[in-house]
């Protein structure tokens, strides 16, 4: 079912049905339901399917239950448990929550348990969502893919000889295969578009200060995390996208970023789409080409006016995330800073990628970059005036096979050019929504994404709405 269809009934809970979040606290909230039935359905399906995925790193079963048992114990004494009521959720490694360390997936924080929940994971649990599991990511969540030394590789659920994606592919193949209902993760360069992509199901970056970050203990935040990371949600539908986005956001003390931004909604601005068929004019894979053109024919259909463009400073914007992120990673993940190596494949990926992308070495030419980043920001704006919303590829390539990110310059220089795209909504701090368009010829899920107006989450959320009433119902993967 869609998050759009009507509750279940009562068998809700089976373990084969995967519904909606949205269907699932709807439910609970009526008493049709019991949240422990819903959280026991989900653990039982995590059994059955996680030992060959390795999606999720800790599961919470005891802790699940008891926070099911309260949920269920305020709809019995008629309160109003929440918006999310016993909506079982996955929480990515690198956000605290207090039943587990926050490991980042690197071996140094193995026993890194906080003491306290981020604010967006108390403000789930506060609507009524139990979290049920971690999500795996690499080492500080710096690869494309998702494989650490501490938990090993996260299994693609359509075909174990692609990648998942990264960096949040434990907490989206979770999502995918029924083992959670949500998941939390973050976008610093594409980490929640690219695993919603690979395993067929929504990510959602919000705008730069939309939603809060981590608690941050007084430690030092490189520039390129303050400004192109987010936490956002995954999900197997826009509703659940949107009502998860709701409790998510606003301002929050631990995060200076954070803030309550005003909301750009659909009526604020026109109905028009701009497709970016070629990102850069190097070309897209004919399945990638043809999930653009669904999407673009449903919107048209939907009524919205759908014309070509092309994204401004395109090449730019992506060369310069790239260089400043390189830049901070090297000085942040210095192994003579972190005492604890990093991971195999992850130490591989940053020296191959640092060497292609040329990290600045001069303040200078570290202060230029930033500086540009107004110039090509003003051309975003000025286009998203007119055309609100950008639609193209969150890759430009199909989902690839595992660790291809890695091998020297050439693959980490491939990876970074399938996705310049999306590391330009980083760069620039703008929403953007990877939704499903179909499944290709493959049998591998094929996705686009909508880059909306800064604080426009609404205008992506309804485009996206339009498409998902219009191409068929996405199909759960069998692993």
């Amino acid at each position: 079912m869609t998050a759009s269809e009507p509750a279940p009934p009562s068998d809700l809970a089976l373990p084969d049905e995967i519904v909606s979040a949205t269907a699932i606290a709807a439910a609970v909230r009526r008493g049709e339901v019991a949240a422990r039935a819903v959280v026991d359905a989900h653990l039982d399906r995590i059994a059955r399917v996680n030992p060959g995925l390795h999606a999720l790193t800790v599961v919470f079963a005891d802790r699940a239950r008891a926070a099911a048992d309260a949920v269920d114990a305020a709809v019995a004494a008629g309160d109003d448990p929440g918006p999310l009521a016993g909506v079982p959720i996955s929480v990515k490694e690198n956000i605290d929550l207090t039943w587990s360390a926050t490991t980042n997936g690197w071996r140094g924080f193995a026993d890194a348990v906080p003491d306290r929940d981020a604010t967006i994971v108390r403000r789930m649990r506060e609507a009524g969502a139990v979290p049920i599991g971690r999500g795996n990511m690499p080492d500080f969540g710096m690869r494309w893919d998702t494989d650490n030394d501490l938990f090993g590789r996260t299994v693609n659920p359509w075909n174990a000889a692609r990648s998942a994606g990264g960096s949040s592919g434990g907490d989206a193949v979770a999502v995918a295969t029924g083992m959670s209902a949500i998941g939390l993760g973050n976008d610093f360069g594409g980490s929640l578009r690219l695993p919603a992509y690979a395993a067929g199901v929504y990510g959602l970056r919000p705008s730069r200060g939309r939603v809060p970050r981590a608690a941050v203990e007084r430690h030092p935040v490189a520039l390129t995390l303050q400004e192109f990371s987010v936490n956002g949600p995954l999900a197997r539908g826009v509703d659940d996208l949107e009502l998860a986005l709701r409790v998510l956001s606003g301002w929050d003390a631990d995060d200076p970023v954070s803030l309550d931004a005003p909301h750009v909604q659909p009526e604020d601005v026109p109905r028009r789409v701009g497709v970016v068929r070629d990102p850069v004019g190097d070309g897209v894979d004919p399945e990638v080409a043809a999930g653009i053109a669904r999407t673009a024919a449903s919107l048209a259909d939907a009524g919205w006016d759908v014309v070509d463009v092309e994204a401004p400073l395109l090449e730019e914007a992506a060369v310069l995330w790239r260089r400043l992120s390189c830049t901070d990673m090297l000085i942040s993940l210095d192994p003579s800073v972190l005492g604890t190596p990093l991971g195999g494949s992850a130490t591989r990926f940053l020296r191959d990628s640092t060497a292609a992308a040329r990290p600045y070495e001069t303040a200078t030419e570290y202060a230029q970059a930033w500086a540009r980043r107004a110039v090509i920001a003003a051309d975003w704006r000025r286009l998203q005036v007119e055309v609100p919303l950008v639609l193209g590829p969150v890759s430009a390539s199909r989902m690839r096979e595992p660790d291809y990110d890695l091998g020297g310059r050439e693959p980490a220089d491939h990876a970074w050019r399938d996705l310049r795209l999306t590391v330009a909504a980083n760069f620039l701090g703008l929403p953007a929504l990877a939704l499903p368009s179909g499944l290709g010829t493959d049998g591998m899920p094929s996705g686009v994404q909508l880059i909306g107006p800064m604080f426009g989450e609404a205008v992506a959320v309804a485009a996206a709405r339009d498409v998902e009433m219009r191409l068929a119902r996405m199909p759960h993967p069998q692993p």
